[in-house]
């Protein structure tokens, strides 16, 4: 490294936790890296000369005379077009068997891009997914989480989105991602042959949880390179961050640092923030979409995790089990994309936003007559035919296993309303009516 004429050596601890280390030196920086009795840690906390590291592989069997050596900067990556393709972990080293990536050295975990050089979102993002598409059009430079319960096929969807999505790069950040989770987003798209264009960043369960904190700043550093230096439409895919909150929470607490809500450290707004923030459109091409994943305590929308991200992003997903169809779906109550009427009806079809609008009512409808049947009431020839609009609904449209494109869901859409309606009870303009219903 340039600095190594810089790196100073130490040989006493004045504490160690489970998670920390603390001793005196002097010209250390925040997030500098060290090593400490060969294990890999990084600067968290500085105190005058008091310098607090955290030791990724945890403290045990440290002892208080174990050597200390700064590295003089903090975590960085090579970055190259030779990412494309890779699996790589925490740290950015090669998981996958190929070599080191050779390239510009980057420092992980910069600042968000300048408000003022950053362009209105305006380019639609396809996914392929109706739920997505049809009801919560994406816009690149957007950030947007799945709120998902931890029994949900989530990591599936994102491999999905991964696959359709028409973008330059996707990058993976996984997080506590289980052996079978990895295997399963490698085969997924080394069999869709549409490795050349995705980079994964990956944490396994078997690897210390504190690892989690690098893979965000990891996958957003390659995104900047492909959004900034070569102007490519880049997805970022970070999944789980409900995990990487918990390690946050880990180390807080192994500092003595007084948790605020849910256990979660005081500063999780600001540390979601920093990663949710690196979402922009460049006015030069370039931008960076983030879609991420946080896992629901027994559904607990109020937990500090989900509503402090709520506050950050523009929207979210809602992945739900549909009960009277047995599919996943993206639920059209719950589910919100704050910017998707920047491209409805501009970079898609003109009765866009009618169609979802007219859907979406229409599925509420039937479950006011769901709740009407389950009270025992009466149920109108129209509740009928809305009950089973629903289902068709759910099954054609909402289900994260149809992917169609966005014409063909517009077009489906369509054949639902002339199959259980009358043209009056779409409510739908009646140009849209005479340009779009179904010939008999």
């Amino acid at each position: 490294m340039s600095s190594k004429a810089f790196q100073r050596t130490y040989t006493r601890l004045e504490a160690i936790t489970k998670a920390t280390v603390t001793l005196h030196a002097q010209g250390v920086s925040n997030d500098e890296l060290a090593t400490v009795a060969g294990r890999l840690a990084q600067v968290v906390k500085i105190k005058g000369d008091l310098i607090t590291l955290q030791v990724f592989a945890g403290t045990e069997g440290i002892p208080t005379n174990a050597e200390v050596l700064f590295h003089g900067e903090p975590p960085t990556l090579q970055v190259s077009e030779e990412l494309s393709g890779r699996f790589f972990n925490a740290y950015g080293d090669p998981i996958d068997g190929g070599p080191k990536v050779e390239g510009d050295r980057r420092q992980i975990g910069g600042p968000s891009v300048n408000p003022y050089k950053r362009k209105q979102p305006s380019q639609l993002i396809p996914t392929g997914i109706a739920g997505i598409d049809l009801n919560n059009t994406l816009v690149s430079g957007q950030k947007i989480p799945f709120f998902a319960d931890p029994d949900q096929p989530y990591n599936q969807v994102m491999a999905q989105v991964a696959l359709r999505a028409d973008v330059d790069k996707i990058i993976l950040g996984g997080m506590g991602l289980s052996n079978d989770d990895y295997l399963y987003f490698k085969h997924e798209f080394e069999s869709a042959g549409a490795l050349n264009k995705i980079i994964s960043f990956v944490n396994t369960t078997d690897q210390p949880p504190v690892e989690r904190l690098l893979i965000p700043d990891m996958a957003l550093t390659a995104a900047e390179f492909f959004a900034v230096d070569k102007n490519e439409k880049v997805l970022v895919l970070l999944t789980d961050m409900t995990l990487y909150a918990d390690a946050l929470s880990i180390v807080s607490n192994r500092m003595d640092q007084i948790p605020s809500k849910d256990s979660m450290p005081g500063s999780l707004y600001s540390d979601l923030a920093k990663i949710y923030e690196k979402a922009v459109q460049l006015p030069s091409g370039g931008s960076i979409t983030i879609i991420a994943v946080t896992t629901l305590n027994d559904g607990d929308i109020t937990h500090a995790i989900p509503d402090n991200t709520g506050y950050i992003t523009e929207g979210q997903l809602y992945l739900r089990a549909d009960t009277d169809t047995g599919k996943v779906i993206i639920d059209p109550f719950r589910s919100l994309s704050r910017l998707k009427q920047l491209v409805q009806g501009k970079q898609t079809r003109e009765d866009h936003s009618q169609v979802m609008n007219a859907s979406v009512r229409l599925y509420a409808d039937a479950q006011n007559a769901k709740t009407k049947l389950e009270n025992g009431f009466d149920l109108s020839d129209y509740d009928r035919r809305c009950l089973e609009y629903a289902k068709a609904y759910a099954v054609e449209i909402l289900s994260i296993d149809v992917n169609i494109g966005l014409t063909e869901m517009l077009d489906t859409a369509w054949k639902l309303f002339a199959r259980y309606f009358s043209q009056a009870e779409t409510g739908i303009k009646q140009a849209m009516i005479d340009k779009y219903w179904p010939a008999a």
